[in-house]
Parts: structure tokens; sequence; C-alpha cells
């Protein structure tokens, strides 16, 4: 049995969640809104000034500060606007922590491009997956995904799903809205997999990312949503990512099986509307981050959210599973992860895990990697790596 990792590009897998809650077959998200480890690596941003000549068509806005930043890398902006951004060559894919750029392109995610994303799942042996069974513990029954109830801002409106380019062509990963607690009330923050956002060890940053709140939300079947409208599709619209960040071992030992970046395969975005609106916390609601890193034997369940793209599911549905979590280690030298019996397949990668404290709902991991079989998923714990990344990103980029 081979293990995979769960966002979506052609060949890979992944996971998502919600607002506050209470306790339904384990765990269950509401909106509050209906009408939106070590070292981490932040990656630079720009202002909201526009620069004027590279939107002149009104189909994409490239700030100044990114115009600049293209520049210094040898890309000439017009091409980029006319579509070199397609070009993955070694030498124009920017890799490092702060050469993030992802200039919004104004009508590029229309539904039938957001329908033909595929899942991007990463491979882990299962030699790697059992290196430390003095760690790990025993596999666990397959639990079967359900799907959320509809509409999906009345029930998990801040988990969506995470659409982004590759070389390989249009992905999609899940993700959820989470607090900021340096903003509190005005959060534009989601939390997903370091591998929706950056190709780890043998790339660099995906582009075009953008999130989706409660995509489709009626839960409609392929059948009907031929000729679907923008607001079926995204009824809270497209929240670009001008800021992005994930952890320095996602970036340096990331793969495209896992690698030792799994256990570190988190990321948190700053975004913002195609248009003039709320924060996304006004609009979707969000959720606290539990950074404690609580040990598996600690918990009694666990809720893992998202829309699983590959196989026998198609991406249109969000799912969840509920089940107590068990340790997964990947080696001896890495952080034991969470693992939970559950049958979604790629395309919830990056997709919340939750908890409930005291009534309280928190999110506390994300989908990470799964087997090929599809039997379970396994996250990382957030601990101190996880908060230093997500605090540096809340104060840096937060209130922007």
């Amino acid at each position: 049995m081979r293990s995979t990792l769960m966002p979506a590009v052609p060949g890979r897998r992944r996971r998502s969640f919600l607002a506050a809650a209470g306790l339904v077959a384990g765990l269950a998200l509401t909106a509050t809104a209906c009408s939106g480890s070590t070292g981490d690596a932040v990656s630079d941003g720009a202002d909201s000034a526009s620069h004027a000549a590279d939107a002149s068509d009104g189909k994409i806005e490239i700030p100044a500060e990114i115009a600049d930043k293209l520049r210094e890398h040898g890309i000439d902006i017009d091409r980029w606007k006319d579509g070199a951004w397609k070009e993955w060559d070694k030498d124009k894919w920017l890799s490092e922590a702060k050469d993030f750029v992802n200039p919004v392109i104004e009508g590029l995610w229309k539904p039938d491009r957001m329908q033909s994303a595929k899942e991007a799942n990463k491979t882990v042996t299962t030699q790697d997956a059992a290196a430390d069974q003095g760690v790990s513990d025993p596999e666990p029954a397959p639990v079967q995904a359900t799907a959320e109830k509809t509409p999906y801002h009345e029930n998990a409106a801040p988990v969506g799903k995470v659409f982004f380019d590759t070389p390989d062509g249009p992905a999609v990963c899940s993700g959820t809205v989470v607090k900021d607690v340096n903003h509190p009330g005005k959060s534009n923050l989601v939390w997903t997999a370091g591998h929706c956002v950056h190709a780890g060890q043998s790339g660099g940053w995906y582009r075009n990312i953008v999130f989706v709140p409660a995509y489709n939300d009626l839960g409609k079947s392929e059948a009907q949503l031929g000729g679907a409208t923008s607001a079926e599709i995204a009824p809270y619209g497209n929240w670009w990512a001008d800021w992005a960040s994930t952890s320095n071992e996602w970036i340096q030992d990331g793969s495209d099986t896992g690698g030792a970046g799994a256990a570190h395969d988190y990321a948190v975005l700053h975004v913002k509307p195609e248009s003039d609106a709320k924060s996304l916390e006004e609009t979707t609601g969000a959720l606290d981050v539990d950074f404690s890193a609580p040990s598996a034997t600690e918990v009694a369940t666990m809720g893992a959210w998202g829309y699983p793209a590959a196989p026998p599911f198609n991406g249109l549905q969000m799912f969840k599973c509920f089940d107590r979590p068990g340790r997964l280690s990947l080696s001896p030298s890495l952080p034991t992860m969470y693992r939970i019996g559950c049958t979604m397949t790629g395309g919830s990668s990056g997709g919340g895990w939750f908890r409930v404290v005291n009534g309280t709902t928190t999110l506390v991991s994300n989908t990470s990697i799964g087997p090929e079989d599809n039997t379970w998923l396994a996250g990382p714990q957030l601990g101190t790596g996880a908060e230093s990344l997500y605090q540096n990103m809340s104060r840096t980029y937060g209130g922007r």
C-alpha cells in the first residue's frame, strides 16, 4: 500500500470546516453569517496600490511592489499579464519565502475552470509510514465520509476550496477561515496545507491562489451545475491570496512523496476579495486555532472537513469524517502526526481538523497525507512552529 498527500492537481489528494459549533456525531460546524516549527517562512507582500500600466485592460491588478519584485527576477510584467505566469521553467519559478507573488487576474477562476481543477496529492511509501512502529498506533478502521448539510453557508461557511495553478494545470485543495488574534472580528486569514501553496524542495510558490468559501453552496451535482452562475458556485465570491506563509520545513524538505516536510505541512493565507467587501470573518465567520498540540491519546474525537475531488468523489460537495485520533510517525526525528479513519480522497488536502473543548470548536490540524486506498487521513500537530508562523502572518500582514 502507498500513502498519498491530499490537495488537487492531476494525480493527488486532501480535506476542510467552519465557525461556532456543538456536538453532532462528534462535531458540527455552523456559520455566523450567510450572505464569505521551527522557523516560519512568510512571503513578502505588497501594498494595495495598483500598477496602473499593468491594469489597463481591467483583467489584472499588479501592486507596485509586486511589479518591482517580478522585475527583480527578470520577469516581463506585460508578458506575465498576457499569460507568462503559465511558464514554469526553474529560473522563473519563484521559490524562496520572500518571493511569493499572486497578482489578481480578474475573471480567471470561472465556474468551468474551477470544475476542471484536479486534486493535488503527494505519495509516501508504506515503508516511510511505518518507520517507527513504536510511536505509530495501529492503522485505524476506515470511516465513511458523510456529506455536509446544505446550504453550506448555514452549516460550514468558513470551509471552502483553495484553487491554484501548477505546472500540471489548475489544482484544488480545501481551507478554513481562522480568526486573526491581532485583528479580532476582522480576519482575512485562511488555514490550509503547505503543499497547497508551495511545491516544496523541487519547485516554488504556486500561482493564482484563490479561496472560495462555501463553494457550491447548495451541493448541486455536475449536471445541475451546467450553466451555473458565479454566485451559485462562489456565494461569497473569490478571495485572492495577497500574502502566504508556509513552514521552512515544507519549503526545504517537502516532496512529491510528502518527505520530511509532511509533519510541517501547513500554511496560512492572507486574502482579499476581487471587489470591495467586508473582511472574510465578517462574511463567513471564523475559527480559533489551538496550538497546544494535544497528544492524540488525550483527544476523544476529531472531525475533518473538506471537498474530496478524486474518485469516487468529484470535488463538488463538502464532506466530513469523525474519529478518535491515533498517532503516526514518519521518522523518529520528526513530530508525530495525527491520524484518523476517513474515506475522503484528494482535494480534501488542507481542510481543517476540529475538536470541541468546553463547548468551543477549534482547528487543531489539517489534512496532509493518506493512503492510496483512501482509508485514513493524517495531519500535522500544530505546535510552537505553527504558532510562530501564524503570529508573524497576523502581525505583519493581518491588518492590510
